[in-house]
């Protein structure tokens, strides 16, 4: 099968769609000129998503034309769109994890004979792979593959497929730094080939600014421009995605930025708020997903693990936040053994922010205001006479709250459950910051929420730093650490393995951990630290 194609041309006019009385999109025209990366980016709404769905065959537009290699062209099925070589490699993988990688291949075909040719497929499988830019074993199973292989076998199929124009939604989003680079960079080269052209979602701005040719920004539904990306900055697209016109103030993010520069030192001798020493933890089906973790953060300053999803972070935050039982080791809260009681974490003031919080840490039936007393519906004020819940009280403190984190709508008797993601995050935020904290625990805080609840989330997250709390970060996204975190810790394979001082940190080096080849040198990890004891 051919591996080289000519890249694909496309040009959206007028798109429009709506959804009863919501128009998702607005009269949006945007040209990808053949043999470019081409960035798209917006907050959650803005309308990508309904964009690239007309591309792909998954929702006709209401109106508006697609025109590809300089004709006018009719999408309305998934067929037609491949037909016309435009595929799409989703944020989450739509892989065959019990099947090696050349049944991958194949099952992308869609139609296959009921009796496979095997010695013909894997003849035509080897050329095609030698005609890559990167290839994978062939007999290899996709269950072990690493992200970012997966990532790299998606690709693949696109291209196996003869696809000339492929759309990348947050392409990074599961990958290490390297490997985050290295997909880019091959994808980079395939465009300069002209073999291939690059519609890629994305809001990390570095890709943007070190990968793309040209960025168009969409705003509910609504163009706001398209440039060059060598004649914008971060600030310009930023003051575009937030609808700030202007652009020629300080950055938009100085009011939630804290330069490291201007933050409040953490002293040596603080006090440590939270601390773990020799941890383990058992994943559901009983293997050990953390191994002898410790770890110790100070009151005062906010503590980054970084990892690949699956590296044993979501059962180390179950295990504080005591949804899931230790194996061995302790955990200390202020000096004291911590078993993640209610009651502890009241006594203490340990809050949490999990990952998912409407999975997590919300019962999406229940209003708005019952979910803010989730923590205290059993204690005044909100208890009255015996277990007889004070509604009234209830409803007022909801009020206090929403009105202070700017929940959206401010509606206390609403179903939780219909808020969006971004506002959801914020109730939890003013259920778990809206009182005095000691420790505060939060996993991928920001995870798939637009621009604006980001920049408030973390505004939240370094004002509870500065007024004295121990801030465990866990996240997937390197960037959020670099600019939040003090010192950063690496987990990987369930192991603590690296550890440094944010501000001296290197991308490479955090991301040569993350994918379980660091070779960690003795001064990486302070001697005073309990993380000193590491398998290396």
């Amino acid at each position: 099968m051919p591996a080289v194609s000519k890249a694909l041309g496309v040009e959206v006019l007028n798109a429009t769609k709506s959804f009863g009385a919501f128009r998702a999109l607005d009269a949006v025209s945007m040209k990808v000129q053949p043999g470019t990366i081409h960035a798209l980016l917006g907050e959650n709404g803005a309308g990508k998503s309904t964009l690239v769905k007309g591309l792909v065959g998954y929702g006709l537009l209401d109106d508006g034309q697609i025109v590809a290699d300089d004709r006018e062209v009719l999408i309305a099925s998934p067929r037609d769109a491949q037909a016309l070589g435009i595929g799409m490699v989703y944020q989450h993988f739509t892989l065959a994890a019990g099947l090696s990688v050349e049944e991958n291949l194949l099952l992308a075909r869609g139609a296959l004979p009921w009796k496979i040719d095997w010695k013909r497929e894997r003849a035509a499988l080897t050329a095609f792979m030698q005609g890559m830019p990167f290839r994978l074993p062939l007999d290899a199973p996709v269950s072990t593959l690493a992200a970012g292989e997966k990532q790299k076998l998606e690709i693949l199929k696109q291209l196996y497929l003869r696809q000339r124009f492929l759309i990348l939604d947050e392409p990074t989003s599961v990958l290490t730094p390297q490997e985050a680079d290295e997909v880019l960079g091959l994808m980079r080269e395939l465009t300069s080939r002209g073999e291939l052209t690059v519609l890629m979602i994305t809001h990390k701005f570095r890709e943007v600014m070190a990968y793309a040719d040209n960025v168009t920004v969409l705003r509910k539904g609504r163009l706001v421009g398209t440039c060059a990306v060598r004649e914008t900055s971060r600030d310009r697209l930023a003051a575009w995605m937030m609808g700030t016109a202007d652009t020629s103030d300080a950055p938009l993010m100085a009011a939630v930025k804290v330069e490291r520069a201007a933050r409040t030192p953490v002293p040596e001798a603080a006090q440590v708020g939270l601390e773990l020493r020799d941890v383990s933890v058992a994943d559901d089906r009983g293997h050990m997903a953390v191994r002898s973790a410790s770890l110790a953060v100070r009151s005062g300053e906010i503590f980054g693990l970084a990892g690949v999803s699956g590296n044993g972070q979501k059962e180390l935050v179950e295990a504080l936040v005591g949804q899931r039982s230790i194996r061995t080791g302790e955990m200390r809260v202020a000096g004291s053994a911590y078993h993640a009681t209610r009651e502890e974490m009241t006594s203490r003031r340990v809050f949490a922010i999990p990952e998912e919080p409407l999975k997590n840490a919300c019962v999406a039936s229940m209003s708005v205001a019952q979910n803010l007393a989730l923590r205290d519906f059993d204690r005044a004020p909100l208890r009255r006479g015996g277990w007889r819940l004070g509604r009234r009280a209830m409803r007022e403190r909801a009020g206090h709250l929403i009105q202070e984190f700017n929940v959206r709508p401010p509606v206390p008797e609403r179903a939780i459950g219909t808020l969006s993601g971004g506002n959801v995050q914020r109730a939890v935020l003013a259920r778990e910051l809206g009182q005095p904290v000691n420790v505060l625990i939060v996993a991928n805080p920001v995870f798939g929420l637009d621009f604006a609840s980001v920049a408030d989330i973390h505004a939240r997250l370094m004002a509870a730093r500065e007024a004295g709390a121990a801030v465990l970060l866990v996240s997937e996204d390197l960037d959020e650490l670099l600019e939040l975190a003090d010192r950063i810790a690496v987990i990987a394979q369930g192991e603590l393995v690296y550890e440094t001082d944010a501000a001296n940190a290197e991308r490479t080096v955090l991301g040569r951990h993350m994918a379980g080849h660091g070779d960690t040198p003795a001064h990486a990890i302070p001697q005073s630290n309990p993380m000193k004891e590491v398998v290396q």
